[in-house]
Protein backbone atom coordinates (compact mmCIF):
# COMPACT_ATOMS: atom_id res chain seq x y z
CA UNK A 1 0.00 0.00 0.00
CA UNK A 2 1.06 3.52 -0.69
CA UNK A 3 0.40 6.33 1.47
CA UNK A 4 0.72 10.08 0.44
CA UNK A 5 1.23 13.11 2.39
CA UNK A 6 -1.31 15.59 2.81
CA UNK A 7 -2.15 19.27 4.24
CA UNK A 8 -2.52 18.74 8.29
CA UNK A 9 -5.34 20.82 9.82
CA UNK A 10 -2.95 23.25 11.16
CA UNK A 11 -1.27 23.73 7.56
CA UNK A 12 -4.92 24.13 6.07
CA UNK A 13 -5.69 26.94 9.05
CA UNK A 14 -1.90 28.67 8.06
CA UNK A 15 -3.30 28.73 4.17
CA UNK A 16 -6.69 29.80 4.72
CA UNK A 17 -5.23 32.87 7.36
CA UNK A 18 -2.42 33.60 4.73
CA UNK A 19 -4.85 33.56 1.69
CA UNK A 20 -7.31 36.27 3.89
CA UNK A 21 -4.34 38.78 3.96
CA UNK A 22 -3.65 38.62 0.57
CA UNK A 23 -7.40 38.71 -0.22
CA UNK A 24 -7.50 41.69 2.27
CA UNK A 25 -4.82 43.68 1.12
CA UNK A 26 -4.44 42.97 -2.20
CA UNK A 27 -7.98 43.97 -2.94
CA UNK A 28 -7.31 47.36 -1.23
CA UNK A 29 -3.83 47.56 -3.26
CA UNK A 30 -6.21 47.19 -6.19
CA UNK A 31 -8.54 49.90 -5.38
CA UNK A 32 -6.32 52.22 -4.61
CA UNK A 33 -4.15 52.01 -7.68
CA UNK A 34 -7.76 52.46 -9.79
CA UNK A 35 -8.12 55.30 -7.54
CA UNK A 36 -5.24 56.64 -7.89
CA UNK A 37 -5.35 56.40 -12.20
CA UNK A 38 -8.79 58.05 -11.83
CA UNK A 39 -7.56 60.81 -9.87
CA UNK A 40 -4.75 61.34 -12.03
CA UNK A 41 -6.77 61.05 -15.59
CA UNK A 42 -8.96 63.63 -14.10
CA UNK A 43 -6.67 65.93 -13.22
CA UNK A 44 -4.53 65.49 -16.40
CA UNK A 45 -7.98 66.41 -18.41
CA UNK A 46 -9.27 69.38 -16.13
CA UNK A 47 -5.59 71.04 -16.75
CA UNK A 48 -5.49 70.42 -20.13
CA UNK A 49 -9.42 71.95 -20.95
CA UNK A 50 -8.58 74.88 -17.81
CA UNK A 51 -5.38 75.57 -19.66
CA UNK A 52 -6.87 75.71 -22.93
CA UNK A 53 -9.37 78.10 -21.99
CA UNK A 54 -6.61 80.36 -20.00
CA UNK A 55 -4.51 80.81 -22.71
CA UNK A 56 -7.60 81.11 -25.53
CA UNK A 57 -9.21 84.01 -23.36
CA UNK A 58 -5.76 85.54 -22.47
CA UNK A 59 -4.71 85.99 -25.98
CA UNK A 60 -7.28 87.97 -27.38
CA UNK A 61 -7.42 89.84 -24.09
CA UNK A 62 -3.65 90.85 -25.02
CA UNK A 63 -5.09 93.12 -28.00
CA UNK A 64 -7.56 94.32 -26.25
CA UNK A 65 -8.27 98.31 -25.93
CA UNK A 66 -7.48 98.26 -22.36
CA UNK A 67 -9.93 101.11 -20.81
CA UNK A 68 -12.84 99.48 -22.62
CA UNK A 69 -13.25 96.01 -20.34
CA UNK A 70 -16.78 95.64 -18.56
CA UNK A 71 -18.68 92.80 -16.81
CA UNK A 72 -22.46 92.61 -16.46
CA UNK A 73 -24.10 90.43 -13.46
CA UNK A 74 -26.91 89.68 -15.98
CA UNK A 75 -26.76 88.40 -19.58
CA UNK A 76 -28.84 90.33 -21.11
CA UNK A 77 -28.91 93.43 -19.47
CA UNK A 78 -27.67 97.30 -21.05
CA UNK A 79 -26.32 97.38 -17.08
CA UNK A 80 -22.45 97.07 -17.02
CA UNK A 81 -19.43 97.74 -14.72
CA UNK A 82 -16.04 98.96 -15.68
CA UNK A 83 -13.94 95.78 -15.14
CA UNK A 84 -11.53 98.40 -13.24
CA UNK A 85 -14.53 99.09 -10.66
CA UNK A 86 -16.07 95.66 -10.35
CA UNK A 87 -16.57 94.14 -7.22
CA UNK A 88 -14.40 90.77 -6.53
CA UNK A 89 -17.29 89.24 -4.20
CA UNK A 90 -19.97 89.71 -7.23
CA UNK A 91 -20.56 87.19 -9.80
CA UNK A 92 -20.57 88.47 -13.06
CA UNK A 93 -21.23 86.44 -15.86
CA UNK A 94 -20.43 88.86 -18.74
CA UNK A 95 -17.00 89.62 -19.45
CA UNK A 96 -16.80 91.92 -22.82
CA UNK A 97 -14.02 94.27 -24.24
CA UNK A 98 -13.33 95.96 -27.83
CA UNK A 99 -10.41 94.35 -29.62
CA UNK A 100 -8.00 96.04 -31.62
CA UNK A 101 -7.41 94.48 -35.46
CA UNK A 102 -4.53 92.38 -34.59
CA UNK A 103 -4.86 90.55 -37.73
CA UNK A 104 -4.19 93.11 -39.84
CA UNK A 105 -0.89 92.83 -38.70
CA UNK A 106 -0.15 89.42 -40.14
CA UNK A 107 -0.30 90.67 -43.49
CA UNK A 108 2.23 88.73 -45.84
CA UNK A 109 4.31 91.76 -46.39
CA UNK A 110 3.03 94.70 -44.41
CA UNK A 111 0.17 95.53 -41.99
CA UNK A 112 -3.09 96.46 -43.80
CA UNK A 113 -3.73 99.28 -41.92
CA UNK A 114 -0.94 101.52 -40.14
CA UNK A 115 -2.05 102.96 -37.31
CA UNK A 116 -0.85 106.73 -38.29
CA UNK A 117 -3.08 109.46 -39.97
CA UNK A 118 -1.69 112.12 -41.82
CA UNK A 119 -3.46 114.93 -39.81
CA UNK A 120 -2.72 117.75 -42.50
CA UNK A 121 -3.90 115.97 -45.53
CA UNK A 122 -7.07 114.94 -43.79
CA UNK A 123 -7.91 118.83 -43.10
CA UNK A 124 -7.23 119.28 -46.70
CA UNK A 125 -9.75 117.29 -47.71
CA UNK A 126 -12.22 118.33 -45.17
CA UNK A 127 -14.04 117.87 -41.30
CA UNK A 128 -15.25 114.33 -42.76
CA UNK A 129 -12.00 112.74 -44.09
CA UNK A 130 -8.90 110.90 -42.36
CA UNK A 131 -6.06 109.73 -44.00
CA UNK A 132 -3.71 107.20 -43.01
CA UNK A 133 -0.58 106.39 -45.49
CA UNK A 134 0.15 102.55 -45.16
CA UNK A 135 -2.87 101.35 -44.89
CA UNK A 136 -4.93 99.59 -47.64
CA UNK A 137 -8.84 99.68 -46.87
CA UNK A 138 -9.77 97.21 -49.72
CA UNK A 139 -6.92 94.40 -48.50
CA UNK A 140 -8.45 95.28 -44.82
CA UNK A 141 -12.14 94.76 -45.95
CA UNK A 142 -11.19 91.27 -47.40
CA UNK A 143 -9.76 90.30 -44.26
CA UNK A 144 -12.44 91.24 -42.29
CA UNK A 145 -15.11 89.71 -44.75
CA UNK A 146 -12.76 86.26 -44.70
CA UNK A 147 -12.60 86.46 -41.13
CA UNK A 148 -16.42 87.07 -39.80
CA UNK A 149 -17.93 84.62 -42.65
CA UNK A 150 -18.58 86.96 -45.20
CA UNK A 151 -20.74 89.32 -42.89
CA UNK A 152 -18.64 91.91 -41.99
CA UNK A 153 -16.58 94.29 -43.67
CA UNK A 154 -14.26 97.82 -43.27
CA UNK A 155 -18.03 99.70 -43.43
CA UNK A 156 -18.33 97.77 -39.80
CA UNK A 157 -15.10 98.75 -38.27
CA UNK A 158 -14.49 101.88 -35.88
CA UNK A 159 -11.41 103.65 -34.77
CA UNK A 160 -9.96 104.42 -31.61
CA UNK A 161 -7.70 107.47 -31.60
CA UNK A 162 -4.36 106.83 -28.93
CA UNK A 163 -4.43 109.39 -26.89
CA UNK A 164 -7.84 110.43 -26.80
CA UNK A 165 -9.98 110.60 -23.60
CA UNK A 166 -11.54 107.84 -22.25
CA UNK A 167 -15.10 107.22 -20.97
CA UNK A 168 -15.91 103.54 -20.67
CA UNK A 169 -19.62 104.68 -21.06
CA UNK A 170 -19.00 106.06 -24.88
CA UNK A 171 -17.84 102.62 -26.11
CA UNK A 172 -21.45 101.72 -27.14
CA UNK A 173 -22.08 99.19 -24.65
CA UNK A 174 -25.60 100.47 -23.68
CA UNK A 175 -26.93 99.00 -26.90
CA UNK A 176 -27.48 102.95 -28.77
CA UNK A 177 -25.25 103.04 -31.73
CA UNK A 178 -22.46 106.08 -31.51
CA UNK A 179 -21.53 109.01 -33.53
CA UNK A 180 -18.52 111.09 -34.19
CA UNK A 181 -18.94 112.29 -30.13
CA UNK A 182 -17.66 108.80 -28.76
CA UNK A 183 -14.54 107.10 -27.76
CA UNK A 184 -14.83 104.76 -30.61
CA UNK A 185 -15.21 106.17 -33.90
CA UNK A 186 -17.11 104.23 -36.41
CA UNK A 187 -15.91 104.75 -40.29
CA UNK A 188 -15.83 103.31 -44.20
CA UNK A 189 -13.74 103.17 -46.61
CA UNK A 190 -13.39 105.84 -49.60
CA UNK A 191 -14.32 104.30 -52.83
CA UNK A 192 -10.97 104.58 -55.14
CA UNK A 193 -8.93 105.58 -52.14
CA UNK A 194 -7.10 103.09 -50.45
CA UNK A 195 -5.59 105.03 -47.59
CA UNK A 196 -8.73 107.47 -46.62
CA UNK A 197 -11.42 106.85 -44.44
CA UNK A 198 -14.54 108.83 -43.57
CA UNK A 199 -17.63 108.79 -41.22
CA UNK A 200 -20.22 105.97 -41.50
CA UNK A 201 -22.79 108.17 -40.45
CA UNK A 202 -24.32 111.64 -40.48
CA UNK A 203 -21.99 113.02 -38.18
CA UNK A 204 -18.36 114.41 -39.47
CA UNK A 205 -15.14 114.71 -37.25
CA UNK A 206 -15.82 118.69 -37.01
CA UNK A 207 -15.22 119.68 -33.37
CA UNK A 208 -13.21 116.37 -32.94
CA UNK A 209 -10.34 115.53 -31.38
CA UNK A 210 -8.03 113.54 -33.97
CA UNK A 211 -4.79 112.20 -32.86
CA UNK A 212 -1.76 111.15 -34.94
CA UNK A 213 -1.91 107.68 -33.94
CA UNK A 214 -4.97 105.03 -33.94
CA UNK A 215 -6.10 101.94 -33.06
CA UNK A 216 -8.76 99.77 -35.47
CA UNK A 217 -11.51 97.29 -34.75
CA UNK A 218 -14.41 95.64 -36.43
CA UNK A 219 -15.31 93.11 -33.57
CA UNK A 220 -16.06 93.27 -29.46
CA UNK A 221 -15.78 89.43 -27.48
CA UNK A 222 -17.84 88.92 -24.98
CA UNK A 223 -17.11 85.24 -22.68
CA UNK A 224 -20.19 84.20 -21.12
CA UNK A 225 -20.70 81.40 -18.73
CA UNK A 226 -24.23 79.59 -18.64
CA UNK A 227 -25.89 76.60 -17.36
CA UNK A 228 -26.96 73.94 -19.68
CA UNK A 229 -29.71 71.09 -19.79
CA UNK A 230 -27.49 69.38 -16.87
CA UNK A 231 -27.30 72.44 -14.69
CA UNK A 232 -23.16 72.31 -15.94
CA UNK A 233 -21.52 75.87 -16.53
CA UNK A 234 -20.55 76.50 -19.90
CA UNK A 235 -18.28 79.10 -21.12
CA UNK A 236 -18.47 80.47 -24.84
CA UNK A 237 -16.87 82.78 -26.66
CA UNK A 238 -18.97 85.09 -28.95
CA UNK A 239 -17.43 87.70 -30.91
CA UNK A 240 -18.17 90.02 -34.73
CA UNK A 241 -20.44 92.00 -33.46
CA UNK A 242 -19.96 96.12 -32.95
CA UNK A 243 -21.48 97.71 -29.86
CA UNK A 244 -20.88 101.37 -31.64
CA UNK A 245 -22.98 100.75 -34.11
CA UNK A 246 -25.64 99.75 -31.22
CA UNK A 247 -25.59 95.35 -31.53
CA UNK A 248 -24.81 93.51 -28.40
CA UNK A 249 -23.31 89.98 -27.85
CA UNK A 250 -26.49 88.24 -27.75
CA UNK A 251 -27.99 89.99 -31.49
CA UNK A 252 -27.78 86.56 -33.28
CA UNK A 253 -27.86 86.74 -36.73
CA UNK A 254 -24.13 87.21 -38.18
CA UNK A 255 -22.83 87.07 -34.50
CA UNK A 256 -20.40 84.00 -34.05
CA UNK A 257 -19.19 81.65 -30.95
CA UNK A 258 -17.59 79.42 -29.74
CA UNK A 259 -18.07 76.56 -26.77
CA UNK A 260 -14.34 77.34 -25.21
CA UNK A 261 -15.44 74.99 -22.34
CA UNK A 262 -17.65 73.06 -20.39
CA UNK A 263 -18.50 71.60 -16.94
CA UNK A 264 -16.94 74.93 -15.55
CA UNK A 265 -17.21 75.43 -12.18
CA UNK A 266 -15.72 79.09 -11.86
CA UNK A 267 -14.62 82.12 -14.09
CA UNK A 268 -13.58 85.17 -13.10
CA UNK A 269 -11.95 88.74 -13.84
CA UNK A 270 -10.21 91.27 -12.35
CA UNK A 271 -8.16 94.20 -12.67
CA UNK A 272 -5.73 96.85 -11.22
CA UNK A 273 -5.27 99.25 -13.14
CA UNK A 274 -4.80 97.75 -16.46
CA UNK A 275 -3.76 94.31 -15.87
CA UNK A 276 -6.36 91.61 -15.73
CA UNK A 277 -6.26 88.36 -14.41
CA UNK A 278 -8.24 85.60 -15.12
CA UNK A 279 -9.30 82.26 -13.01
CA UNK A 280 -11.03 79.54 -14.65
CA UNK A 281 -11.83 76.20 -12.78
CA UNK A 282 -12.90 73.09 -14.30
CA UNK A 283 -14.83 70.08 -12.58
CA UNK A 284 -14.68 66.32 -12.92
CA UNK A 285 -18.70 64.74 -12.98
CA UNK A 286 -16.60 61.46 -12.34
CA UNK A 287 -15.13 63.19 -8.95
CA UNK A 288 -17.72 64.57 -6.64
CA UNK A 289 -16.92 68.14 -5.51
CA UNK A 290 -13.09 68.28 -7.30
CA UNK A 291 -12.09 70.85 -9.49
CA UNK A 292 -8.42 71.97 -10.67
CA UNK A 293 -8.08 75.91 -11.48
CA UNK A 294 -5.92 77.94 -13.86
CA UNK A 295 -4.93 81.58 -13.82
CA UNK A 296 -3.19 84.16 -15.97
CA UNK A 297 -2.35 87.53 -15.80
CA UNK A 298 -2.21 89.87 -19.10
CA UNK A 299 -0.73 93.19 -19.14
Amino acid sequence: MRFRSAFTMIELIFVIVIMGVIGKFGVEFLARAYESFIYSTTNNKLQARSATAVEFIASRLQHRIKDSVIVRQKMKSNAFTALTSANTATEYLVLEWISTDIEGYRGATAPFWSGILDIDAGIALGNNTLVSPGTDTAALNLQINTLSYGTSGINNAALYFIGANSDINAYGWNGVALTQTGVVHPIKSVAGQATQFTSSNAATFNGIDVYEYFKLSWTANAIVITKNANDMNTLTFYYNYQPWNGMKWYDGGNIKSAVLMEDVSTFQAMAIGSIIKIQVCAKSDLIEEYSLCKEKTIY
